[in-house]
């Protein structure tokens, strides 16, 4: 691991819980925060991710990675302080030894895919704030050498509603885990979140431990198991950035994600100069 690597990995997880615990939001550097999005073209279905970001923070800078080469997409994490993965299409089966259950699955993006388990590789060895949502919440679990259900309504036995014709309205409930730093950043232990995908995480990656679960134990959020020396991670099946400002599994994650990828962009300035 480069030098200044080992110094972020040092320094990063107190700062971090430090920041975490004042609440603050606001951008003292004037510096624009850079952060990097999987997918966030075109704004009809992707843009809400980079405005529920700046609705945190005016100066946040969000590069779409997807519609750029992958050499200098990874070469543009460099200048980044957080990456952001995505909702989206179905993870290839055969990255998690399923290859045989392709036909359960909807829309395959084998470039997207690639692009992603990169750009988590290099946030990972740059100890850089992590936040995944619905696919991206999958990606992250298979990434780390997880697993998932191919498809919730055929192979999971669930009374709860995953994916409705509704998405946008339709609620469920979610119990939150209290020894998580999703407790800690929504003050909640139960919550309503919204519902509009087909598969989940069916084996835990090992370096991950479960922070919230629906009503029929499917896993609905995760974050590192052991955080001494991480980065912010966190990884969520629902949509937060659908979600209304009041509602505390929507903006609360947000500023985590942000508070954090700020902590660690004034580390990163300190290391260079």
């Amino acid at each position: 691991m480069k030098k200044k690597y080992f110094y972020r990995s040092l320094f990063l997880t107190g700062i971090i819980a430090l920041f975490l615990l004042t609440g603050c939001t606001e951008n003292k550097t004037g510096e624009p925060l850079k952060i990097a999005i999987s997918k966030a073209k075109p704004i009809e279905n992707y843009g809400a991710y980079s405005e529920w970001l700046k609705n945190i923070d005016t100066t946040t800078i969000c590069i779409d990675m997807y519609h750029i080469p992958l050499d200098s997409a990874l070469l543009l994490m460099d200048d980044c302080a957080g990456l952001l993965i995505t909702g989206g299409p179905d993870v290839h089966p055969a990255w998690y030894g399923q290859a045989e259950d392709t036909i359960k699955c909807g829309t395959i993006d084998l470039k997207r895919d690639t692009l992603e388990f990169a750009l988590i590789k290099k946030a990972l060895e740059m100890n850089m704030p992590l936040l995944g949502i619905c696919r991206g919440e999958q990606i992250l679990n298979v990434a780390l050498g997880g697993s998932l259900i191919v498809d919730i309504p055929t192979d999971y036995n669930t009374l709860v509603v995953h994916r409705c014709d509704d998405p946008l309205n339709y609620r469920h409930e979610i119990f939150v885990n209290r020894n998580s730093i999703l407790y800690e950043l929504s003050g909640i232990s139960r919550g309503l979140s919204n519902s509009n995908h087909h598969q989940a995480i069916n084996k835990l990656a090992v370096d991950l431990k479960i922070s919230a679960r629906t009503a029929d134990s499917l896993v609905e959020a995760v974050e590192w198991k052991n955080p001494e020396n991480k980065a912010f991670l966190i990884a969520v099946q629902w949509h937060p950035e659908r979600l209304f400002e009041t509602n505390r599994l929507s903006f609360t994650i947000a500023e985590g994600f942000i508070n954090s990828a700020r902590e660690y962009s004034k580390l990163t300035l300190s290391l260079q100069q």
